[in-house]
């Protein structure tokens, strides 16, 4: 019989990616492709299996696989099981369990999130998952929120400057979406970050303005270009699934993102994003969606496997924490997530700002020595590199 934990498999040998599929007979709903994706990176191969279930109506005993009961009643869930709010708010709520249980499996020592189920009164609510002062994460968040009501004022003007063409008056609207940040503990493993989201807007005809947004970012503190490469080649693989022009745009468009201005440095080393995606239909919009969720666990559990026990001392320690800091000026100055929820009616401040580690540093006037390690990483920051060689290709 399958189970539906994690496997982790290591070896000593190289290899190239495979992909085996088996059909699994025991479940009494429907039919079920198990997937197994083995990774191969440096000295290391991790194995991980995983679910995808097409067309399951929600039930009580599918919360087992959940962190925690779905935000929407499961009456309604089922009633509009086609619908675009009920798929999305079933599937992040996957990708969220996913996640926290590949995480937990790296952590020898036990830890586990804390899953804290939340509503609010202007309507919806979310689930925040948080694990703290694990021995490979420091601080590890992984949250959903579906929520629905009114536009504020700050958030209109927000939408608007970015183009969208929104009526004057109330705007009902929704939002459906899963974000997370990882700050693990040796400073030889990257920081990631990825949020995918769903957004409807309800003109006064009763026509709806619908799209989705997010993306997957990394952030080292010491520069591994062997771990950038297979990071952005499995984010490539995701895009190219679908649009072989979305990889270089989103890549693109993250370096210009996560810019911290002030500072004249990107946060990381990139990745993808993309926002107001609403072609070329909502079904092809939401695939390619669920093809980058998907990839987070492959581009990142063998970084974390690869250099959780490396070696390092108190400089390095220190400078993870400058980088932090970093990390917390981006967030609370730029970020355009951070911002949209703290302007939400009824907003949960504790959520928004799971983003931000346990701890960070800073030094005034601080410069990393010529030549060093970290003056490596800072070069990369201030002048992004093509990790894949694609520039100059035709797409």
């Amino acid at each position: 019989m399958f189970n539906n934990k994690l496997l982790k498999l290591f070896s000593n040998s190289c290899g190239i990616s495979r992909r085996f599929s088996v059909f699994n007979p025991t479940t009494n709903s429907t039919t079920r492709l198990r997937q197994f994706l083995i990774i191969t990176v440096g000295g290391g191969t991790a194995a991980y299996v995983s679910y995808k279930t097409y067309g399951v109506a929600y039930t009580k005993a599918a919360s087992n696989k959940f962190m925690a009961d779905p935000i929407t009643d499961q009456k309604t869930l089922n009633s509009n099981r086609n619908d675009m709010k009920a798929r999305m708010e079933l599937f992040i709520m996957k990708v969220q369990a996913d996640f926290c249980r590949a995480l937990e499996a790296e952590e020898e020592g036990g830890a586990v999130f804390k899953v804290d189920r939340w509503t609010r009164k202007e309507g919806g609510g979310g689930i925040t998952c948080v694990l703290q002062d694990g021995e490979v994460f420091e601080k590890a968040g992984v949250n959903i929120s579906v929520v629905s009501g009114t536009l504020s004022p700050q958030a209109v003007a927000q939408m608007r400057s970015r183009g969208k063409k929104l009526q004057e008056g109330e705007l009902p609207f929704f939002a459906a979406g899963v974000s997370s940040v990882i700050h693990p503990r040796n400073p030889m493993v990257p920081t990631i970050h990825f949020n995918y989201r769903y957004f409807e807007i309800q003109e006064d005809d009763g026509s709806i303005q619908w799209w989705f947004g997010g993306g997957t970012d990394l952030t080292p503190y010491y520069l591994n270009e062997e771990d950038s490469k297979h990071f952005h080649k499995t984010l490539k693989e995701a895009c190219d699934k679908h649009n072989k022009g979305y990889y270089p745009k989103f890549k693109k468009w993250c370096d210009d993102y996560f810019h911290v201005a002030h500072r004249g440095e990107r946060r990381g080393v990139g990745g993808i994003f993309f926002d107001d995606l609403d072609t070329p239909t909502q079904e092809q919009a939401f695939r390619f969606v669920s093809s980058c969720a998907e990839a987070v666990i492959p581009s990142y559990l063998p970084l974390v496997q690869k250099h959780k026990k490396d070696a390092y001392g108190y400089h390095e320690r220190q400078w993870q924490l400058l980088r932090r800091g970093r990390y917390v000026e981006f967030n609370l100055i730029y970020d355009r997530g951070t911002k949209f929820g703290l302007y939400t009616p009824g907003a949960r401040y504790e959520s928004i700002l799971m983003s931000l580690p346990l701890t960070a540093r800073w030094e005034y006037m601080h410069a990393p020595q010529p030549g060093s390690k970290e003056a490596k990483l800072t070069e990369v920051l201030r002048n992004p590199r093509d990790w894949l060689g694609l520039e100059g290709e035709a797409h």
